[in-house]
């Protein structure tokens, strides 16, 4: 990871007008198709967000402005790409653990079993400093239509949340928020992950 000088990107106008608005998140809804990643974790017995988790940054790694992030007042640039889970621990309260993106979904549900049982455990937050971090948050548990992340003004990580999938009679899906910060990327381009999303899902191959 690297500081960049914004007017030597593809950012550079975003970040001149984006960068000290009061509200810069923008927050897209897709309705997803996830019946192959029902299928594959009943067949394999992996965790349905686990893979999920595997697919967001496998459609992230795609589009090249995930890779880089305003923090604070500057722009960094990364080399690699985390996805960011919450862990119930094992105080009764949740944890946060980032697991590094790896393209081979069989090492990233290694690391994703591996890290998410410590953070549970130890009750430590698991955070990778080092890349850039896709947010998000399951609630599993819940029947709901969407959600908006909390802005904070610290952190302008993209934020994904989804809560109980759906099944219908010929497919089964989900519907997700997805929020972004405007100097990282621009509506298209969420659209694009959003889209590439879509496709990962249903070309998923474990």
């Amino acid at each position: 990871m690297k500081e960049v000088n914004p007017q030597e990107t593809t950012r550079a106008y975003a970040f001149e007008i984006w960068m000290n608005a009061p509200m810069p998140m923008v927050t897209f809804f897709k309705t997803l198709d996830v019946s192959r990643i029902l299928k594959v974790s009943k067949r394999k017995g992996m965790k349905f967000n686990m893979l999920m988790c595997w697919c967001i940054g496998k459609a992230a790694s795609q589009v090249k402005e995930f890779y880089m992030l305003p923090v604070g007042e500057k722009l960094i640039r990364y080399d690699s790409l985390a996805v960011n889970t919450i862990v119930a621990n094992s105080k009764g309260e949740v944890s946060s653990c980032d697991i590094p993106f790896s393209d081979n979904p069989e090492r990233f549900n290694t690391d994703y079993l591996r890290l998410t049982r410590q953070v549970a455990e130890t009750c430590e937050n698991h955070d990778l400093a080092d890349r850039m971090v896709i947010g998000t948050s399951a609630l599993a548990q819940y029947d709901i239509d969407g959600a908006v992340g909390m802005y904070s003004g610290i952190f302008n990580n993209p934020f994904m949340i989804w809560g109980k999938y759906r099944k219908g009679w010929f497919k089964t899906t989900l519907m997700v928020s997805f929020q972004f910060h405007h100097t990282q990327m621009d509506g298209a381009h969420a659209a694009q992950f959003l889209d590439l999303l879509q496709t990962e899902i249903k070309s998923l191959k474990v």
